[in-house]
């Protein structure tokens, strides 16, 4: 499994905003000069907005802000905005895309197991322990 740079790039955006969450809103050029293009971006932060872990200020002094507190915002909401739900593999997934031998697979327990192991981990770690260096047990 690897992430791909539209998960990475919404993180990159995201914990930009939790630092400058004080600061009020942040106009597209301030976040794009993390070394993310311009248009993507705006898509990136499209998305973010649609589910409603960012909000849009319009005007001169306006941009992007967090629409929730860094506290109530885990990398599992930011990586499912960006990247949708998280399966491991098809056995792990209910409904459409999902394995047509998965009702007797040996293999779908450890998929569900791994699968649900990996999303409890991203929806514990919040953009505020981002900010506070927290380890990660």
């Amino acid at each position: 499994m690897k992430l791909s740079t539209r998960g990475k790039y919404g993180l990159y955006a995201m914990v930009y905003l939790a630092q400058k969450a004080e600061e009020g809103p942040q106009p597209l050029r301030a976040i794009a000069q993390l070394g993310l293009p311009d248009q993507y971006l705006e898509q990136l932060l499209g998305s973010l907005r649609k589910a409603g872990l960012v909000n849009t200020v319009r005007g001169s002094q306006g941009g992007y802000q967090l629409a929730k507190s860094p506290d109530a915002i885990s990398v599992g909401h930011i990586i499912d905005a960006m990247e949708g739900p998280l399966n491991l593999s098809e056995c792990a997934m209910e409904g459409e895309g999902a394995c047509p031998h998965s009702d007797g697979c040996k293999t779908k327990r450890v998929w569900e197991y791994l699968t649900d192991r990996i999303n409890q981990l991203l929806y514990s770690v919040t953009l505020q322990d981002m900010l506070e260096s927290k380890e990660m047990d």
